[in-house]
């Protein structure tokens, strides 16, 4: 897979494509329903299959809402390379950007810049300065511009609309097991393991803590699994403030089951599975010891059901 840093880059070369338009954050079962569209029709028409994706996010850009992101930037462009598309153009959502008219969208950056020939686009889709234009108007300027363009209908489970949105909310309750279920895999959060404090190897339970970039961070103690290169071990992982020895920021923590070693440096990627339960205050250190003895032998018996 290509990556194309704007849709200025003299790189990108306006070769007949199969062009989908999104944000794409999560790269979730209604983001993989339209990217499977994008590859049916590029194989059928002989073109390439390119997705053009914005950083930041327009609504953050536009500074009309915090949207805190599912994946990181480097994790996003590792979604796509998973669902085989050839290219993917970044470009930044800057003021310019949001200036540009529907029109000007579709003739200046889709057809003279991507050289799209097929444009497929979610249900919701909106563009052009102000966010005018919907599926309707783009289905206008593409029939002129001898373009075809592709409304995917959202992708549904259980009934319900599979959206970020939706997928945002239920990471940050905390409900990471229904969040899998929208994303077709665990949430995961990557990061590098840094030195703490040394508290969970004083209470006997060496932890890795985890400095990372990702945006949402789910509050409580959860079943995880942690992958280092190819290897992956069951583990546990505890994201709070660590409020039984006093206010500390928020910190990310995690127990390898059955790893022996250092991981001081190391990169490691870290999926949600399940919560066990919320973070709390425990009136000592003891008592927060046979707690995570309780987790660590409820998350032994998980993954042994689980196999």
């Amino acid at each position: 897979m290509i990556v194309y840093h704007g849709v200025d880059d003299p790189l990108l070369l306006p070769r007949p494509s199969a062009v989908a338009v999104g944000n794409f954050d999560g790269l979730h079962l209604g983001h993989r329903k339209i990217l499977r569209r994008l590859r049916r029709l590029a194989e059928a028409a002989g073109v390439r299959s390119l997705v053009l994706t914005f950083s930041p996010h327009p609504e953050r850009a536009l500074g009309r809402t915090s949207v805190r992101m599912i994946d990181t930037p480097e994790a996003r462009l590792d979604r796509f390379r998973e669902t085989g598309v050839d290219a993917v153009v970044v470009t930044a959502f800057d003021p310019a950007f949001a200036r540009l008219g529907c029109r000007e969208f579709v003739d200046g950056v889709l057809r003279a810049r991507l050289g799209a020939r097929e444009i497929v686009v979610g249900a919701g889709f909106r563009f052009g300065r102000g966010r005018r234009g919907g599926t309707a108007r783009l289905e206008e300027l593409g029939r002129a511009a001898g373009l075809r363009v592709h409304v995917v209908p959202p992708a549904r489970l259980d009934g319900r609309v599979v959206s970020s949105t939706a997928v945002r909310r239920l990471l940050e309750a905390g409900r990471v097991d229904q969040a899998a279920r929208l994303l077709g895999r665990p949430y995961e959060v990557r990061g590098r393991v840094v030195g703490g404090d040394r508290r969970g190897r004083r209470l006997g339970f060496p932890t890795a803590n985890l400095e990372t970039a990702s945006e949402i961070l789910p509050r409580g103690v959860f079943i995880t699994e942690a992958a280092r290169g190819r290897r992956v071990y069951p583990s546990l992982t505890s994201i709070g403030t660590n409020p039984t020895f006093g206010p500390h920021p928020l910190a990310v923590e995690t127990l390898l089951l059955g790893f022996r070693g250092s991981l001081y440096g190391a990169e490691l990627a870290v999926r949600f599975l399940r919560k066990l339960r919320p973070t709390r205050t425990f009136r000592s250190a003891a008592a927060l010891a046979a707690r995570i003895r309780e987790d660590r032998e409820a998350a032994r018996a998980w993954f042994s059901r689980r196999h």
